[in-house]
């Protein structure tokens, strides 16, 4: 078994752990603190489950399956905390969620990958495409806070029809790129790469003699897990305001720093580890493909649930969430453009990601949650 897989089935110990400290009334920052370590196992058996069912359901079902599931974690808890009105944290959380997987993700992974090898190289193509909806999913969210920036008395009802309209264009746009990805044109993605090992480990299992992958026991995993999630999301939620202003942290930096860390856990570890074996591809689809999905569905699917919910959630962002956004693309599509990575460049994105986290720390917001 591997250092992660061991890692992450110590961590099952905080899901007990979390509850106790609920029902033993341990105070809210045991709650808060045991809450987010106990998400972390469980995103990673979330995503090992929809990849074992990927196995089966085949390439295209398959990546549908993941696209889906792949920032399942983050959606629990950006649902949660918009049922319970934290409107500030749920867009500082997509916001960040774009950051730590643009910066965070890929600078360790490039930085990791690059000590190990002198250079590595993914699909020059494919980055530029991801380029491309970055910038689209800038544009997107950049225009209704520009609206209300730039308008005088601009009313709520307005700015959540304006961002209704955006979210169905962002979803359809996604819908396009998955049929763009997995069909059309998916001779020009090396998406292959996860699901061609799992295919031939699969094959070498059957020439084997090998039991094959138990599609019913990894549902029952899914289902459990995802089940989990949205439980300890809701302690994690129910206890975050009391426990961030004992922590002295505002919502804006918990949201965009703290949240992102708990959701995307799993996926950082998975993207570094492929970067560490030269699978730069696979990472940089990790990462890139992460962002994307946040940016596409999940932001646009939180605008219409919280229109189905009767929370006023639209797309008017804070400036500074948009400017660090936007600093972000930058700086990973200039990157990311030519296809190579070594160690210098993942630690530009890490500097990038410590600078804006330490900007973000100190913004001047006045009123910390709670």
């Amino acid at each position: 078994m591997s250092v992660n897989k061991l890692f992450f089935l110590g961590l099952l110990l905080f899901i007990p752990i979390s509850l106790a400290a609920h029902f033993l009334e341990w105070g809210p920052l045991s709650v808060f603190l045991t809450a987010g370590l106990a998400i972390l196992p469980l995103a990673a058996w979330m995503g090992a489950a929809t990849e074992e069912i990927a196995v089966v359901a085949g390439p295209t079902l398959g990546g549908l399956l993941n696209a889906t599931f792949g920032n399942a974690t983050e959606l629990i808890i950006a649902l949660i905390a918009l049922n319970a009105g934290l409107l500030d944290v749920v867009k500082a959380s997509i916001t960040g969620s774009i950051i730590s997987n643009l910066l965070l993700v890929m600078g360790f992974a490039m930085l990791l990958g690059g000590l190990r090898y002198k250079e590595q190289t993914f699909q020059p193509f494919v980055a530029r495409v991801n380029a491309s909806l970055m910038n689209l999913a800038v544009i997107a969210i950049l225009l209704p806070t520009a609206v209300n920036f730039t308008s005088s008395g601009i009313a709520p009802t307005t700015m959540q029809r304006l961002s209704i309209g955006v979210a169905l264009v962002l979803i359809f746009v996604y819908a396009m790129t998955l049929l763009f990805s997995m069909k059309t044109h998916s001779y020009l993605y090396e998406v292959g790469l996860a699901e061609q090992e799992q295919v031939e480990l699969a094959e070498s299992n059957l020439a084997e003699g090998k039991p094959q992958v138990n599609v019913w026991f990894w549902t029952g995993v899914l289902l459990l897990t995802t089940l989990s999630v949205a439980v300890e999301s809701e302690l994690l939620v129910d206890s975050l305001e009391a426990a961030t202003s004992q922590l002295g942290l505002t919502a804006l930096f918990t949201g965009v720093i703290v949240v992102p860390i708990i959701g995307n856990a799993a996926e950082h570890a998975t993207a570094v580890t492929v970067a560490m074996k030269d699978k730069m591809d696979l990472s940089v689809s990790v990462a890139m493909g992460s962002s994307l999905q946040i940016a596409l569905f999940v932001a646009p699917f939180l605008v219409l649930a919280g229109w189905l919910m009767g929370k006023p959630m639209d797309l008017n962002f804070n400036p500074f969430e948009l400017v660090s956004v936007a600093v972000a693309v930058l700086i990973t599509n200039s990157i990311s453009s030519d296809g190579r990575s070594n160690w210098l460049e993942g630690l530009l994105l890490l500097a990038t990601y410590t600078v804006l986290g330490l900007a973000f720390y100190f913004h001047p917001v006045i009123d910390v949650i709670g």
